[in-house]
């Protein structure tokens, strides 16, 4: 009697639990609160796994309760005993057979949502998608919005319901790509591209970040994500568009040095910047050919004299800091969608 109150206590104790748990921790994961239809697919992927998984994890875990409750070692124990027992063929069907159908329906319902989440496979929708180049930098992400001429650092804004084609890359370390309430994350490599196709169903601000250690400052790759109206993204590219900050090619160079960054917006973008990011930058700083070659990192270049050779010139004092003071900042001017009240 005293094991029966205890278990009725525990189970009381174990349901309570479980439902504070529910009721205050939900809404703060992210991935369980999509604002896109490939998140609430991967939303959706995820309950079915964990549906699965109780259907096999929860009898087990009450038989081994009842299993040592009901052959406790107890002198006037009424459970049979049998010490010549070894088959049963009823038995090893269940624990046989109920893990093989789980096993078989997981794997039909993930390679039917692997297919339908290709991350190349672009969304169907009545409305033009949006093609923004994404390249990750030590330690900051630059966008580009090729089809509008401008570019951001460290911010998006895109339109509600539209779908936005991402091609990404790396211009240092790889990376990963991630905003967790519109889709799952997907790697920026140095020398390739990848394609990734997201959509934002309703307005709002998402948080998007690096998902890979990448040194010093790498907590601090973060983005901030903007769903809004169509006609508040048409007034944010024409403000974009008037702010008069052009990105050069001499202004990417020192962008790209390693170093943090605030929101930054760029008024135009040199034509044809990603590819050469993709096919000349990235590549040229990288490993010459052969083995045993060392790979010169942009903290190297930037150690070495004009000849190659380790420069004798003193560093000023402010090397300590963050790289982003030799960035162009005071040439940008920061477009937290200023002028738009994003209420209206």
């Amino acid at each position: 009697m005293k094991i029966a109150k205890i278990m009725r206590r525990f189970a009381g104790l174990a349901t309570m639990a479980g439902i504070a748990v529910m009721t205050s921790g939900c809404q703060s994961i992210a991935v369980f609160d999509p604002k896109g239809p490939i998140g609430a697919q991967q939303r959706d992927l995820i309950y079915f796994t964990m549906l699965l998984c109780l259907v096999v994890m929860v009898p087990v875990l009450l038989l081994a309760a009842w299993i040592v409750w009901r052959y406790r070692d107890k002198k006037d124990n009424k459970a049979s005993y049998q010490p010549k027992w070894e088959h049963s063929t009823k038995l090893e069907t269940i624990w046989w057979g109920i893990p093989i159908v789980v096993i078989a329906v997981l794997a039909i319902v993930t390679a039917r949502y692997t297919y339908n989440l290709d991350p190349a496979k672009p969304l169907e929708s009545e409305v033009k998608p949006i093609t923004i180049q994404v390249t990750s930098l030590d330690w900051k992400w630059l966008f580009q919005y090729p089809e509008q001429g401008i570019a951001t650092v460290n911010y998006l804004v895109i339109p509600e319901d539209t779908p936005i084609k991402f091609e990404l890359t790396s211009d240092g370390p790889m990376n990963s790509f991630w905003v967790p309430q519109l889709g799952g994350m997907i790697y920026t490599m140095s020398g390739m591209s990848t394609t990734l196709h997201l959509q934002a169903d309703e307005p709002g601000e998402f948080m998007g970040s690096g998902a890979n250690f990448s040194g010093r400052e790498f907590a601090k790759m973060s983005f901030t994500v903007k769903s809004v109206s169509q006609d508040e993204f048409d007034q944010w590219e024409k403000q974009a568009a008037a702010s008069g900050n052009a990105l050069t090619e001499d202004g990417y160079q020192k962008l790209a040095k390693p170093g943090t960054s605030g929101q930054v917006t760029y008024a135009s973008i040199p034509e044809g910047l990603f590819h050469r990011i993709v096919h000349d930058y990235s590549m040229n700083r990288g490993a010459p050919a052969g083995m045993g070659q060392k790979a010169r990192t942009l903290s190297d270049e930037h150690a070495l004299g004009t000849d190659g050779e380790p420069s004798t010139e003193e560093k000023p004092s402010t090397d300590s800091k963050s790289s982003t003071d030799e960035a162009p900042q005071n040439n940008h001017s920061d477009h937290d969608m200023s002028g738009m009240d994003m209420n209206e």
